[in-house]
């Protein structure tokens, strides 16, 4: 049974202790701002981690391709294609060998083409119109003096898509990173 006291205090009375009560106040307001400021925290450091992994990959792409431009992988100093002409498989595995921890071997796609001349230099996107990765990957070195791209292909996973924020450009919120190098072949 309940006592004669608390029965006597009305909802109005309640409602005006409550808010004039000012004890709590932090912790509501916290708890209101809380998802936003997390969310927001949370695609800051995603993103970061993003522009980290594209310039980890720019550096692998740029000492992979010093092999080609050197000759190196064409004639067989390279040690990783175990003193013979490189074949894609093994420049994959030589990629591999540079990667840090960021990154998965398995989803590394490595291009390679040589052309003539610079201006016959074109590369459709390697994206469809359903947001999956096309994979046409080829291993052209190129001989002496002629013209190679070094292409890298991760399909980094992305996490923070709410809120309006999304920066992904391909199907199972993924975002394509990609690096490369376009040089011409030392005459080696």
């Amino acid at each position: 049974m309940s006592s004669p006291a608390a029965s006597t205090v009305t909802f109005g009375a309640l409602l005006r202790r409550f808010r004039r009560n000012r004890r709590g106040s932090a912790v509501v307001q916290f708890a209101l701002v809380a998802p936003m400021f997390f969310a927001l925290l949370f695609a800051i450091l995603e993103t970061a981690l993003m522009f980290f992994a594209s310039q980890v990959l720019e550096t692998i792409a740029q000492n992979s391709a010093r092999t080609i431009l050197t000759g190196q992988a064409q004639t067989g100093q390279l040690v990783a294609c175990s003193n013979a002409p490189c074949t894609q498989g093994t420049f994959q595995t030589y990629v591999c060998s540079q990667i840090p921890a960021l990154f998965n071997c398995n989803n590394i796609y490595v291009d390679v083409e040589s052309f003539s001349v610079f201006s016959n230099i074109t590369f459709p996107t390697q994206i469809d119109a359903n947001g999956n990765f096309i994979n046409n990957m080829q291993y052209n070195p190129g001989s002496a003096s002629q013209i190679t791209v070094v292409r890298l292909y991760y399909a980094w996973p992305i996490f923070v898509t709410g809120l309006g924020y999304n920066i992904t450009n391909m199907a199972n919120s993924q975002r394509l990173l990609m690096a490369s190098a376009a040089f011409q072949n030392e005459p080696y």
